[in-house]
């Protein structure tokens, strides 16, 4: 049975959200799945100033624990294009795992959400696989078998390299049902790929 992390960090719940459906796909496919999520970084007074979501209930994720699963799948929001700050403070504890090459092979995937339809989904996505490629990682993204992505009839998220979602620029929209099921089948797709590796 392959073991699925679901690493995220999430600032109004909008990646939180995405992280369980990611976290029910990979499950859909047989997987034994973990949702963790990483520090606040910003201070208590400022992310309450913000209204951050601070209720939020996956446990906090250890680097060191990284190295105990069969595929990681990132995701946060973005932060001008890239990854935020939260989640990069994270992965750049990494270093030992990377000297020892402890997720080489690995399955990799990332989604992200942005305040809206330009806001840099793609470079974001691609800032959070940077990262697992110099991890050694191997990826997975969201292919157009997910073809709720392709519509045009409603603002939709969704990227060939992960899922997505579109927030608003007050964090006002939820995650679509079109988002979550792109995030849902982006976790079966990296769950079946890791089985495949780690058949045993």
């Amino acid at each position: 049975m392959a073991k699925v992390l679901v690493l995220y960090y999430s600032s109004y719940g909008h990646v939180e959200k995405m992280a369980n459906a990611v976290a029910e796909g990979a499950r859909s496919a047989g997987a034994l799945v973990d949702v963790k999520r990483v520090a606040e970084t910003a201070p208590a007074e400022v992310a309450k100033a913000a209204h951050f979501k601070m209720d939020q209930s996956a446990p906090l994720a250890a680097i060191e624990e990284l190295a105990n699963y069969d595929a990681i799948i990132v995701g946060c929001p973005t932060r001008f294009g890239r990854l935020a700050s939260q989640m990069a403070s994270f992965l750049d504890q990494a270093g030992g795992l990377w000297m020892r090459g402890a997720l080489h092979g690995k399955v990799g995937g990332a989604f992200t959400s942005t305040a809206t339809q330009h806001g840099g989904q793609e470079v974001t996505l691609f800032s959070i696989i940077t990262n697992l490629l110099h991890f050694g990682m191997t990826i997975v993204g969201l292919p157009y078998s997910h073809q709720g992505q392709m519509t045009v009839d409603e603002i939709v998220g969704g990227s060939p390299y992960g899922a997505t979602t579109v927030a608003g620029g007050s964090g006002q929209r939820q995650p679509t049902a079109i988002d979550l099921a792109g995030a849902h089948h982006q976790g079966k797709l990296i769950a079946e790929a890791a089985k495949k590796l780690f058949p045993g």
